[in-house]
């Protein structure tokens, strides 16, 4: 009997040894995936790989870059690409000869077309062909077809946003240039006679006042980056305040709450200091008597809010409300740039809110997201 529980004991051990062997064969396969969710993940990872060659644009270089991402994607056959003018790349087994013929047809007519031994679909930016993906195969298929037009249609995608991404940065750059032009003559006159007044009476202070003036100035005509962070930005403000304050005097008072973890919020170049300028030039400047302007950044979540508020003359409404669509004659300085740049990175529910009326003063509040897709310093 004891031999025969022994054995019994000994059998229901194994029994579940195999049983939990075969548990954690089954969870891990589950951890895995199937054959089908492998074959996504593989996929979905070689055309990351791709992208970013392909959204610099379609040159010599980024397509022997992508080449060998593309051929994983479409069986491991020779590949090539093309531009307008001629093969940009291709695969060290593709022909010389980029089944020429085929590549002047599908240029021509912008659609893909098949031969016996290639496959050649075209490339479209914004409905302008601008080149082609071939294919060689000694195996032609409608399968094969379908999926070169396919893996076409994705890199016209990459180059489309590439392109985009091209064109908001030389539109940001453009209307950086514009907001400089705007803000510089008034503000640099101003600073100047502040400093000159005190070069007799305190030169010590003129000095300091000018050091001032050179940092502010560099950093607003900086040439590199779109993007700056918050505490950069904060710097450069308080720089300006200093001047301004040299030029007001007691006329000006400034007070400044901001909470130390949205400091490193990126966010775009010259996007507050503007507004700044406004509540001090549009605000405070024309109002009897002394005028305070209030800054206040503070945590909200996923985003940062940022608050611009004086106690000034204020506005009609109606007034802003044409200077935020750019018909402003005179009238805020950059309103309408920062809100347009703030639109265009984040998207329309992130442009500027502004409160005011007369004799109320005036709030700037933007809203900006910690974290958003290119945006970075």
């Amino acid at each position: 009997m004891e031999v025969l529980a022994a054995a019994v004991t000994g059998g229901l051990v194994v029994a579940l040894g195999v049983a939990v062997w075969l548990a954690l064969g089954r969870r891990r396969d589950r951890g895995l995936g199937d054959p089908s969710d492998l074959a996504t993940y593989a996929t979905l990872h070689t055309a990351s790989l791709a992208a970013p060659f392909l959204r610099a644009g379609l040159d010599a270089d980024g397509a022997r870059s992508a080449l060998p991402h593309l051929r994983a994607l479409l069986g491991d056959a020779p590949v090539a690409l093309t531009d307008g003018a001629g093969l940009l790349a291709g695969t060290d087994d593709a022909p010389p000869a980029v089944a020429e013929p085929l590549v002047t047809t599908v240029l021509t007519h912008g659609r893909t077309e098949a031969t016996d031994d290639a496959v050649v679909a075209p490339l479209v930016v914004e409905e302008r062909v601008v080149g082609t993906l071939v294919v060689h195969t000694d195996q032609p298929s409608a399968a094969l077809t379908r999926t070169t037009t396919e893996v076409a249609r994705w890199i016209s995608g990459q180059l489309e946003l590439g392109e985009l991404s091209a064109s908001r940065t030389a539109l940001m750059e453009a209307e950086l240039r514009a907001l400089r032009a705007q803000i510089s003559p008034h503000f640099i006159y101003n600073s100047l006679g502040a400093i000159a007044s005190f070069v007799r009476t305190d030169p010590e202070r003129a000095r300091s006042l000018l050091l001032e003036f050179a940092d502010f100035t560099r950093y607003s005509f900086r040439r590199h980056g779109e993007f700056t962070t918050l505490a950069e930005e904060l710097r450069s403000i308080e720089r300006y305040l200093t001047l301004e304050k040299a030029r007001f005097g007691d006329r000006l008072r400034v007070t400044s709450t901001v909470a130390p973890e949205v400091l490193h919020v990126t966010l775009p170049f010259l996007s507050v200091q503007p507004l700044v300028e406004n509540a001090v030039r549009h605000g405070v400047e024309p109002k009897d008597g002394p005028g305070s302007v209030r800054v206040l950044a503070h945590d909200a979540g996923a985003f940062c809010v940022i608050e611009i508020e004086d106690d000034g003359v204020g506005s009609d409404p109606d007034v802003v409300r044409e200077a935020l669509a750019g018909r402003g004659r005179g009238g805020s300085v950059g309103l309408a740039n920062v809100d347009e740049r703030l639109r265009s990175v984040y998207g329309d529910d992130h442009g500027l809110v502004v409160e005011t009326a007369p004799d109320l003063g005036t709030k700037v509040s933007l809203r900006i997201p910690k974290f958003a897709p290119g945006v970075s310093t």
